[in-house]
């Protein structure tokens, strides 16, 4: 599943594209459970709509529309959002979808602007959805409601970050940081790679980690994700945009996917075992 880097690269893709454009038509194919909404609301607060802001939320999309009213869109595990018009964008799980004609089989919603461009929401296994909702309700969802604060958000503070965690002083420290509850958006590359980078075990339990790793986790984790969106995210097994082009963070990863490699730190070869019920990469002697 796409972490936070990789929704945060289909958000600021689709914001330059979408923005001021207008809805002509939506069409379901395929997958009713992809888009789980009422035609009256669809006609009334969907076709003839105005985008006004593409957002996220954890791993969750956010589009705007003057009608008050926002498509919450989330992608799951094989889930694409392609854009074509006079410009082309598209990201997601890579299969041809991305760079073939579209509609096709993969393809549950497809959406006309007025400009006869289109915007299709394409996902293979059909986990992913897109839900038309009251702007205003959409904090009040179950999801929005248990998610954690953001942790690139400017006014999210090191001292913040750590006080998450006092409620799971009994669980290891790499099972707290993959709840989506303590903080937003974290998975299992961006949690062995800020782990690493602070030194710190995956198996310590979170009442032995101290205020000073903890602070130094904090800058670890927002280094290693702006870094990651900045590299267009990592997942790059699977997850590619319209143009083929894989996110590059894993080019610099210094843990995750490393196994049976020299620790670039302190030349340790570093291990790979399961952990918090994930593939979990470390290096045994730094991070002790």
């Amino acid at each position: 599943m796409p972490e936070l880097p990789e929704v945060e690269t289909v958000r600021r893709g689709l914001e330059t594209l979408i923005i001021g454009r207008v809805i002509r038509s939506v069409s379901v194919l395929n997958s009713p459970k992809s888009f789980p909404n009422a035609q009256a609301d669809v006609d009334e607060f969907m076709i003839g709509s105005e985008i006004t802001a593409v957002r996220r939320r954890a791993k969750v999309l956010l589009i705007d529309l003057t009608t008050q009213y926002t498509l919450v869109i989330h992608l799951k595990m094989t889930g694409q959002l392609v854009y074509r018009g006079e410009q082309v964008f598209g990201a997601g799980h890579p299969n041809d979808s991305l760079i073939g004609e579209l509609p096709d089989r993969s393809t549950r919603v497809a959406m006309e602007f007025m400009d006869n461009s289109w915007l299709y929401f394409n996902d293979q296994r059909k986990f992913g959805w897109i839900k038309l909702l009251p702007s205003v309700e959409v904090p009040n969802i179950d999801f929005m409601k248990k998610v954690g604060p953001e942790p690139l958000e400017a006014d999210f503070t090191a001292e913040q970050f750590a006080e998450r965690f006092a409620r799971r002083a009994r669980t290891n420290i790499k099972a707290a940081l993959l709840d989506q509850t303590v903080v937003a958006g974290v998975g299992n590359i961006y949690a062995d790679e800020s782990l690493w980078g602070a030194k710190i075990s995956p198996k310590r339990k979170v009442a032995d980690v101290t205020p000073e790793e903890f602070a130094k986790l904090y800058e670890e984790l927002r280094y290693v994700m702006n870094l990651a969106i900045e590299k267009g995210g990592s997942t790059d097994k699977n997850y590619v945009n319209a143009e083929g082009k894989r996110g590059s963070y894993m080019d610099f990863a210094r843990v995750f996917r490393q196994e049976g490699k020299a620790c670039s730190r302190c030349g340790t070869i570093i291990e790979k075992i399961k952990w918090a019920g994930r593939g979990t990469h470390f290096c045994p002697v730094c991070q002790q």
